[in-house]
């Protein structure tokens, strides 16, 4: 029976790190079964979803320990369980463009958790517009919109909540 570990590894962003990482999960036994991984400023940041049957999963621990203990890297780690019984939803990412404003990604949060909307996944870049050099502000935003919502409703409510925000969005759904 496979065993899950939900992973965190955070340091300073070199060359060769992804496969430090990656090199000791696998040679303990584990499998990295989701992850994301990315440089935040001078440091390498990784969440993964790791999966190892049930003997190999202390190696996999073990492993991550010693990683941490002779790098420069904080890791942590936490054993979970799949995802059950989650109702009904329909997949659908959400895009925004705005100009950079304090408050973006937590007003968003706030609107969808308001509506019983989960995010799955959320991504924000800050970068200079092309001609003028203003900062912007990017985020995409997978969420998981229930069965028992209305679309056309939550539609309306998001480009209402932007317009009041300055923000441009786009929903629509994903393909699978």
């Amino acid at each position: 029976m496979e065993k899950l570990l939900a992973v965190t590894v955070i340091g300073p962003d070199r060359t060769g790190l992804v496969r430090d990482v990656t090199k000791s999960i696998s040679a303990a036994g584990g499998s990295i079964m989701q992850s994301r991984m990315t440089t935040l400023g001078r440091e390498f940041a990784m969440v993964a979803l790791v999966a190892a049957n049930w003997h190999a999963i202390k190696k996999v621990e073990d492993a991550l320990d010693e990683l941490a203990a002779s790098s420069e890297l904080t890791i942590s780690y936490k054993t979970t369980e799949e995802r059950q019984g989650q109702s009904p939803a329909a997949p659908y990412n959400v895009d925004i463009v705005a100009m950079d404003q304090e408050g973006i990604v937590a007003g968003l949060a706030s609107f969808f958790a308001s509506r019983e909307i989960e995010i799955a996944d959320l991504n924000t870049r800050r970068y200079n517009a092309a001609h003028t050099g203003a900062a912007m502000f990017a985020v995409q935003i997978a969420i998981s919109v229930p069965a028992s919502s209305h679309l056309a409703t939550l539609r309306d409510e998001l480009h209402e909540y932007c317009e009041q925000q300055n923000l441009d969005a786009i929903i629509e759904p994903i393909q699978r």
